[in-house]
C-alpha cells in the first residue's frame, strides 16, 4: 500500500478512481456529507472541485493505493484567517469496504498527523457521525472528544444523526 500526497494534476487525474472510493464509502453507511445511493458522477465532480484548492494550498489530500485502485483518502482543510492557522481540519477519511479492518485508516491518521506537524499545524479537529465505527479509531488514536451535536447532519439514508466533534493538539 502506497500513501501520496496528491498535487492538483494528480488529483485531477486521479478523479475517476477517487470517485469509486466516495460512492463506496457512501452506499457503505459512512456520514461523510452525501446521501446514497451515491451517483458516480457526481462523485467525480466533486473531486474536480477539490482541484482549486490543493492549488490554492488550502487543502492537502493524502490517497492510498494497492497499485490497482484508490482504497483510502484523507484530507486536511486550512482556514484562510490570520488567528487560525495554527489549526486544520482534519475531514473526508475514507477507507474502501474491501481494505477495513487492516489498519489503513490508521495509517492515513497517521500521515496527516505528522504533515500537520511538519507544517507547523498544534491542533487539529474534526466532526465524525456519534457511535460511528470512526469513533474508535479517533479515541484509540489519542483524539479527545469535545461534545456531541444532535441532529447535526443526515446520513447516507438521509435520517439525522449526532455528530460528535474530537480535536488533538499535536506536539
Amino acid at each position: 500500500m502506497i500513501v501520496t500526497r496528491l498535487d492538483e494534476a494528480q488529483l485531477s487525474s486521479w478523479a475517476e478512481e477517487l470517485a469509486e472510493l466516495l460512492v463506496d464509502t457512501v452506499d457503505g453507511g459512512a456520514s461523510i456529507g452525501f446521501l446514497a445511493p451515491m451517483d458516480r458522477a457526481a462523485a467525480v465532480a466533486w473531486w474536480k472541485e477539490r482541484v482549486g484548492a490543493v492549488a490554492a494550498g488550502h487543502l492537502a489530500v493524502w490517497a492510498a493505493r494497492d497499485g490497482r485502485r484508490a482504497l483510502g483518502t484523507v484530507t486536511l482543510a486550512f482556514p484562510d484567517k490570520p488567528n487560525s492557522r495554527h489549526r486544520a481540519e482534519l475531514v473526508k477519511l475514507m477507507v474502501h469496504r474491501d481494505a477495513r479492518g487492516q489498519g489503513l485508516g490508521r495509517t492515513l491518521l497517521g500521515t496527516a498527523e505528522e504533515a500537520a506537524r511538519s507544517a507547523g499545524i498544534t491542533l487539529l479537529h474534526l466532526d465524525t457521525e456519534t457511535h460511528s465505527p470512526a469513533e474508535h479509531l479517533y479515541g484509540s488514536a489519542g483524539w479527545t472528544r469535545a461534545g456531541v451535536i444532535p441532529d447535526y447532519a443526515a446520513d447516507p439514508a438521509g435520517v439525522l444523526r449526532p455528530t460528535t466533534l474530537y480535536y488533538k493538539r499535536l506536539g
